[in-house]
């Protein structure tokens, strides 16, 4: 079912902003898109001084149901990036319309249940493509060039000359071969950015539209050429331990293995083994199976593993690519206008 909308009748708005999408920047891109009159109350996740989880049957969310019930007391539309939206969220408040939600995955919305309460829902593509891109990046260097060890044994007063050996000397971009698994929005920019230092990309997506200009193969085969291989799919139920000890035996011998895309799609243990073996030159990620990662986990003691908290989409652009894309949504709704991105 839907709901008629009447873009004359006033529609509270409740912004449920957190410690990165602050609800200071949510509130003024919509007073930038509907005006100073607007009727906005405001709350405040603890994401990410808490870490995000599983509310009722939705994950990655922050906050409480109960607290969001009643902060959505009336309110017909709620801009949010973590606030759960549950079966029991959506059946205590019947006023609620519109749910835009500041990210690419809404995961922290249960989207045959809004569908049901006609809650139309709205996300943020591509919001922190750009920083994810250049995060990636950095973490492909940090690998190849060993930069997080030899800073902290530089800063602990060691001088490691012996890096300077052919055997523990990582690879240039310029003339790589990079092996992208996935592009989108993020592959996209990332493929970019590698063009610039001269390396070739090969590119693997079973979804990727016909007429792309980016050379397309087989997983198996981009495994085999690619020096570095980058992971940018989104996680699914088809592709949770996409890249397990088989396929990282196709890789060769040096290799390095990037991981800013999602902790599922990668078996850890078996990135571990190819580091301990030597199979593997370093493995890099950003995202774990476990967040936050438990301090006895072997990635956190097996050499040559970079690692960085799941900061790869994080951004001050981003906050604000996620602010100014819900708003105009907002702004679209009140008109009476399709949105630009449903879910």
């Amino acid at each position: 079912m839907t709901k008629n909308v009447d873009p004359g009748e006033a529609k509270p708005i409740l912004v449920a902003g957190d410690l990165f999408v602050r609800s200071a920047v949510l509130v003024d891109a919509l007073r930038a898109q509907i005006g100073t009159a607007a009727d906005i109350s405001t709350m405040e996740l603890p994401w990410p001084v808490e870490p995000f989880r599983s509310i009722g049957e939705v994950d990655e969310a922050s906050g409480d149901e109960d607290e969001v019930i009643a902060a959505l007391a009336g309110v017909r539309i709620c801009v949010t990036q973590f606030a759960p939206l549950t079966e029991r969220v959506l059946a205590a408040c019947p006023d609620l319309e519109l749910f835009c939600v500041g990210r690419g995955g809404p995961v922290n919305v249960n989207l045959e249940a809004a569908r049901r309460y006609g809650v139309t829902v709205t996300n943020a593509p591509g919001r922190n493509a750009e920083a994810t891109a250049e995060h990636t990046i950095a973490m492909i260097l940090a690998a190849a060039r060993r930069i997080p060890d030899t800073h902290g044994e530089l800063r602990g007063g060691v001088w490691r000359g012996d890096y300077y050996r052919y055997e523990q000397v990582g690879i240039e971009l310029s003339g790589a071969t990079v092996g992208l698994v996935g592009y989108g929005a993020i592959g996209h920019r990332v493929a970019a950015i590698l063009a610039g230092f001269g390396a070739r990309v090969l590119v693997h997506d079973p979804y990727l539209p016909a007429g792309q200009d980016v050379e397309s193969v087989a997983l198996p085969e981009l495994l085999r050429r690619s020096q570095v291989v980058s992971l940018h799919a989104r996680l699914t139920a088809d592709n949770r331990g996409l890249i397990g000890a088989k396929e990282i035996a196709l890789m060769p011998t040096g290799s390095i293995l990037v991981n800013c895309a999602r902790g599922g799609l990668l078996d850890y243990d078996a990135a571990c083994d190819a580091l301990d073996s030597g199979h593997l030159f370093a493995v890099a990620a950003d995202v774990f199976p476990a967040e936050p990662v438990p301090p006895d986990a072997r990635l956190l003691h097996t050499p040559g593993f970079v690692v960085t908290p799941h900061l790869a989409g994080a951004s001050r652009q981003t906050a604000h690519n996620a602010a100014n894309t819900v708003a105009a949504d907002v702004a679209r709704f009140l008109r009476g206008e399709p949105v630009a991105n449903p879910v």
